[in-house]
């Protein structure tokens, strides 16, 4: 059996990225229940917030779930955990920070502990704190990322290579052929955040995924550079007025202000382009289509099995 499956209790070795305040239990719960591992994230929601999330995703599925937790932007790292072990949260993804501290306790509560990470010495010191899997993010991926800027293809190997528990793909995977690619480069899983936005149970406003079918291999960029706040997002006016910021010499205060999780809900949300921003991977310009998550999920299975197998007749 897949390891990934295996550790998970899941059918399909994908899994759901976090999106931060944006999350959702009806994307979430469906596509826990079509097999994969649907993941609600906690953002920069204050606990109370991602207790309802909770609450309302295991309303909707009685399968696997994970919630991500952001550590070093989350409201209250703590109080979110403590909320996990109370409502018998089964897998936890720990980003954006240092997950040792948080591992054995949670590990004591039989809870399985996946972390993000976008370099090889990380890789180690997350598998040498208990992680259970890992989630190695490249560059391409969207939302907030990596100083490192080190690209899917690259950091996929040479992390699998340097430890023994499970590595799950992300960023720039959004079909059967990336999954196969993932898996030929040492992943056991992939995650996917912006695929998911593109389907029919993501209740996200009708723009942001109509931009999505729009965009071509350039539609992405990058703002808070100048800051070292990396986020990548989808090429919209209000894109343009960061990057113009940024081109003033904006302070990393002021940027920061106008790249909260509001705007991303305006832009996610809200469909306002104008005055919120939509976080987009460079992968979007291959969705061509809006499938059910069930849809989406058996397509991909269907298609890496055909691309290993066409592989096999190219290699002979």
């Amino acid at each position: 059996m897949n390891p990934v499956c295996e550790k998970l209790n899941i059918e399909f070795p994908i899994i759901q990225g976090g999106m931060g305040n944006v999350s959702n239990a009806e994307l979430a719960s469906a596509i826990s229940n079509a097999g994969g591992l649907g993941t609600i994230g906690a953002g920069t929601m204050p606990a109370d917030e991602v207790e309802k999330l909770i609450v309302a995703t295991k309303g909707m599925t009685e399968r696997p779930f994970a919630v991500n937790v952001p550590l070093t932007v989350a409201s209250d790292v703590k109080e979110i955990l403590k909320l996990l072990i109370k409502h018998n949260v089964q897998v936890v993804s720990l980003s954006a920070g240092n997950p040792a501290p948080y591992i054995p306790k949670l590990k004591e509560h039989g809870i399985k502990v996946i972390t993000v990470i976008a370099s090889v010495y990380h890789a180690k010191k997350a598998e040498a704190a208990g992680a259970d899997l890992l989630v190695a993010e490249g560059y391409e991926a969207a939302g907030l990322n990596s100083p490192y800027e080190t690209t899917t293809m690259v950091l996929l190997p040479q992390v699998s290579r340097s430890v023994s528990i499970p590595v799950i793909a992300a960023g720039g995977i959004a079909d059967g052929s990336g999954l196969a690619a993932a898996f030929a480069l040492g992943a056991q899983g992939v995650q996917m955040g912006t695929r998911f936005i593109a389907t029919k149970e993501a209740p996200f406003h009708e723009v942001y995924k109509t931009s999505l079918l729009q965009a071509d291999d350039t539609k992405t960029m990058i703002v808070g550079r100048s800051i070292g706040k990396i986020r990548r997002i989808y090429d919209t006016p209000y894109a343009q007025k960061l990057i113009q910021l940024e081109k003033n010499g904006v302070t990393s205060e002021e940027f920061l202000e106008h790249t909260t999780e509001d705007r991303h809900i305006l832009g996610a949300v809200k469909g306002d382009l104008e005055n919120g921003f939509i976080n987009s991977g460079q992968v979007a310009g291959a969705i061509t289509d809006i499938p059910t998550v069930k849809e989406l999920l058996e397509t991909m299975m269907k298609e890496a099995k055909e691309t290993v197998s066409l592989l096999n007749k190219r290699l002979i």
